[in-house]
């Protein structure tokens, strides 16, 4: 299957499945600019993987993928190719960070981006030495999404957590003040925390006049 013929399956399926009835509350809800057809998540997200199986071909997924996001009309086909970019021939390759990375500046908004934040996170675990580079800018970029990656890059990687990779990460953004950054940092502290409460809770001492309330609570909010 080409990646034009998956791409007009995977638009085939979504209208087909569309309830245009649901589609105004999940615009509303996400606040987007962009329309819904009315397909839930999990729907697209099945009917996404069923369409794909059996191409194995990495480069026509990713042109597939590609394809979808940048031609979207409806939300929902973006959720597709953020699908299809985690299928197993596309995951963890270091030559994905590029479209990764155009989806996070594109997409902008939590859903797009903390999808993508989980394949950066393959990557990374793959390609530590070329990966943790790459985050270390992020940390300093412009683009409030792209320095939220930064943040949550290593969510539930546990033991393998690069600490002075989410501590730089962490002190390059505690006094900025938007929300979806101080969720990040907080978010990032508790899951590690799961791992090393101790570390997490010296961090948040050393640190208890920078961190905002929001990011302080959700660093505690499982320790006591």
């Amino acid at each position: 299957m080409t990646a034009a013929e998956l791409v007009d399956s995977i638009r085939f399926a979504l209208r087909d499945a569309a309830d245009p009835s649901l589609a105004p509350g999940q615009q509303a809800y996400m606040k987007s600019a962009m329309s819904y057809l009315g397909v839930t998540l999990p729907t697209t997200r099945r009917l996404t993987t069923q369409s794909a199986r059996g191409v194995d071909d990495a480069d026509e997924l990713r042109l597939a993928a590609t394809m979808l996001w940048r031609e979207a009309t409806h939300r929902e086909e973006r959720y597709a190719a953020t699908t299809l970019i985690g299928l197993r021939p596309l995951r963890a390759r270091l030559d994905m960070l590029d479209l990764h990375e155009e989806m996070i500046r594109t997409g902008a908004w939590w859903d797009h981006v903390d999808e993508v934040a989980g394949r950066v996170t393959e990557v990374l675990e793959a390609h530590p030495l070329e990966v943790t580079q790459l985050m270390l800018r992020w940390t300093a970029d412009e683009d409030v999404w792209i320095r939220r990656v930064s943040i949550i890059s290593q969510l539930r990687r546990k033991e393998a957590t690069d600490r002075e990779l989410l501590m730089i990460a962490i002190e390059s953004n505690i006094r900025d003040t938007g929300f979806f950054i101080r969720k990040a940092i907080g978010w990032a502290l508790r899951e590690y925390a799961k791992t090393d409460p101790d570390w997490v809770r010296a961090f948040v001492r050393a640190h208890e006049a920078e961190l905002s309330g929001l990011s302080r609570r959700e660093a505690l909010k499982h320790l006591g």
